[in-house]
């Protein structure tokens, strides 16, 4: 299952409102590693790939939302897209969070497939932070 979820994790593409807010929340309150920063002025475009630490080269796109497609940020998951951050340590990273001020929308949970928590972040994505039974 592992491997379905960073492959899943490698193809994701996140609209956002302002790249600053978004690369500042997933570097510094993540730790995620901004792997790419590349403008594209003449499109008005800029790319950003950022990667969750130690993550085997999964990496999210970062999308800038056209004018007037604001509005549909934070509902593109609407709990039809889920969106893994998987983890070897889940305490830890629970914790980091936790202190960073990251808000928890389900408490960790011990299911049959391994830990999990939900997690929200500044544009209303949900995330579910899990580690996978060994």
């Amino acid at each position: 299952m592992g491997h379905a979820v960073k492959q899943r994790l490698a193809h994701i593409a996140l609209v956002v409102a302002d790249y600053d807010e978004a690369i500042a929340f997933y570097s510094e309150k993540l730790g995620f590693d901004l792997i790419a920063d590349e403008a594209q002025p003449a499109e008005d475009k800029r790319w950003v790939l950022v990667r969750p630490p130690e993550s085997d080269g999964c990496s999210i796109l970062l999308a800038k939302a056209r004018v007037g497609q604001e509005h549909a940020i934070g509902d593109q998951c609407a709990g039809r897209v889920f969106l893994f951050l998987e983890t070897d340590d889940f305490q830890r990273d629970f914790r980091k969070y936790r202190e960073a001020g990251i808000e928890f929308v389900r408490e960790p949970k011990t299911e049959g497939y391994g830990t999990v928590a939900v997690f929200k972040d500044i544009y209303g994505n949900l995330w579910d932070l899990v580690e996978f039974a060994k």
